[in-house]
C-alpha cells in the first residue's frame, strides 16, 4: 500500500466460529500489507481470536447475534471508536456488524460488507430481518458473498457492486494426541467408529436430524459414538432429545481440538439447513475425513464431488449416507483422498488478500464515488 498506511476498521458482532476466523485471518494479513487495523467487536472475539496478537489494535463494540434494544449502545461505540481514529473505510461483516456499521461510518466514508449467512427466520422476525438486509445491501459501497446465493440475494435485495468474495480456508494445525487417547479422553471404545460434527449448537445445524439418524444406529454392532462438539442456545434441547431417543450421542461442548478429533474420526458429517462456506466442512476435508454433508447453500460449490451430499433435513437420506460410509471402508479412503485434494484447489490468504486490496483500492480511489455524493 502506496503512501500513508491504509487505516481500514474491521467490525464484527458475536462470533464463537467462522467469521471471527476469518477476521483474524484478514486482520493478520492486511498489518502483513502494511495496513493500520482495528477489530471492532465484542471483547470475547478478541479473546477467542487474537486480532492484537495478529497485530491488530482492538476496540470492544458489544454487537450481538441478533437485534436488541442495546443496539443503539453498539452503535454510539463504533461511531465514537471510529472518529477516534478516522478510517479510510470500513469493512464489516455478517448482517448485524453491517447494519452498526452502515448507522455508525463517518459520513462519506466507504463501506464494504461481506455477507457470511443467511438469514432462516420466518413470520414477523423474518420480515423484520428482510428489512434490515435491504437496508445494509443498499448502504454498502461494495457486498462480498461468501457464496453464489448470497451474491444473489444481495443483489435482489438492492446491492449496487454485489460479487462473489474469496475467503481463505484455514490451515488446519496438526494433532497433537494419538487416536487412542482422544478415544480415552472421550470415553468411547476403540472399536467403535467415531462420527464427528462441530459447530455451534443451533437449529441452523440440523443437529435434530444427525441425533434422530444416530438413534437409528443403537443396533449396529459395535455402536457409532457420535460426538458433536460445540456450544449454543440449543444445548438443552439437544440433550433432551438425546435421551428420549436413547441416541448414542456425546454433546462435547466446544472444543480447541479439533484437529485431535477429526485425526480420530472415522467420518464428518454436516447436517446444517444452510451454509456457506461451512468450516467444520472445510477443516474435514483438509484432514482427509470423509465427510456427509447437506446439499445447501454455498457447500455444493465448496465440495464438489469430494463429500457425499444429502437432501436438508432427511434423517432417511443422513441414516442412508452413514450407513454408506462406514460399511465401506475403501469408499470412506476415496471420499478422504478426494477431500484433500478439493482443498487444494480453494482460495489461500494470498488470493483472498489480493481481492481484499482491489476491493478496497476500488472504493477508496473514487470508483464509488457517485454512490458516496448520493447519499
Amino acid at each position: 500500500m502506496a503512501g500513508r498506511r491504509r487505516r481500514v476498521a474491521l467490525v464484527l458482532a458475536s462470533s464463537t466460529g467462522g467469521i471471527g476466523r476469518h477476521v483474524a485471518s484478514l486482520a493478520g494479513g492486511l498489518v502483513g500489507l502494511g495496513a493500520e487495523v482495528t477489530v471492532c467487536g465484542p471483547a470475547e472475539t478478541d479473546r477467542q481470536f487474537a486480532f492484537t496478537a495478529a497485530g491488530a489494535r482492538f476496540v470492544p463494540v458489544e454487537i450481538p447475534a441478533s437485534p436488541q434494544p442495546r443496539d443503539a449502545a453498539a452503535v454510539h461505540a463504533l461511531r465514537r471508536a471510529l472518529r477516534a481514529t478516522p478510517p479510510d473505510l470500513v469493512h464489516a461483516h455478517g448482517l448485524r456488524a453491517g447494519l452498526v456499521a452502515a448507522l455508525a461510518r463517518p459520513t462519506g466514508c466507504p463501506l464494504v460488507v461481506t455477507w457470511h449467512n443467511q438469514v432462516l427466520a420466518h413470520g414477523m422476525r423474518g420480515r423484520v430481518y428482510r428489512q434490515l438486509e435491504g437496508y445494509v445491501a443498499r448502504a454498502a459501497d461494495v457486498t462480498l458473498g461468501a457464496s453464489a446465493d448470497l451474491v444473489s440475494r444481495a443483489t435482489a435485495l438492492g446491492a449496487r457492486n454485489a460479487r462473489l468474495g474469496a475467503v481463505a480456508a484455514p490451515e488446519l494445525a496438526p494433532a497433537t494426541r494419538t487416536t487412542a487417547e482422544v478415544r480415552e479422553d472421550l470415553g468411547i471404545a476403540p472399536e467403535r467408529p467415531l462420527v464427528l460434527s462441530v459447530g455451534r449448537l443451533h437449529p441452523q445445524k440440523g443437529y435434530d436430524v444427525l441425533v434422530a439418524a444416530a438413534s437409528r444406529w443403537r443396533a449396529r454392532q459395535p455402536t457409532p459414538a457420535v460426538v458433536i462438539a460445540g456450544s449454543g442456545p440449543a444445548y438443552m434441547r439437544l440433550a433432551g432429545q438425546i435421551s428420549h431417543q436413547r441416541a448414542p450421542v456425546i454433546l462435547a461442548g466446544h472444543r480447541t481440538d479439533v484437529p485431535d478429533l477429526l485425526a480420530a474420526a472415522d467420518l464428518a458429517v454436516v447436517s446444517s439447513v444452510w451454509e456457506a462456506r461451512q468450516l467444520f466442512a472445510q477443516e474435514a476435508m483438509r484432514a482427509g475425513t470423509p465427510l456427509v454433508a447437506t446439499s445447501v447453500g454455498g457447500l455444493p460449490e465448496l465440495v464438489g464431488d469430494a463429500a457425499l451430499l444429502v437432501p436438508p433435513g432427511d434423517i432417511e437420506a443422513l441414516d442412508a449416507g452413514v450407513r454408506l460410509l462406514l460399511d465401506d471402508p475403501a469408499l470412506r479412503a476415496e471420499y478422504g483422498r478426494r477431500g484433500g485434494e478439493r482443498a487444494a484447489t480453494w482460495p489461500t490468504e494470498a488470493d483472498m488478500l489480493g481481492q481484499i486490496r482491489a476491493v478496497y483500492d476500488e472504493v477508496t480511489d473514487g470508483v464509488c464515488g457517485a454512490s458516496q455524493e448520493a447519499r
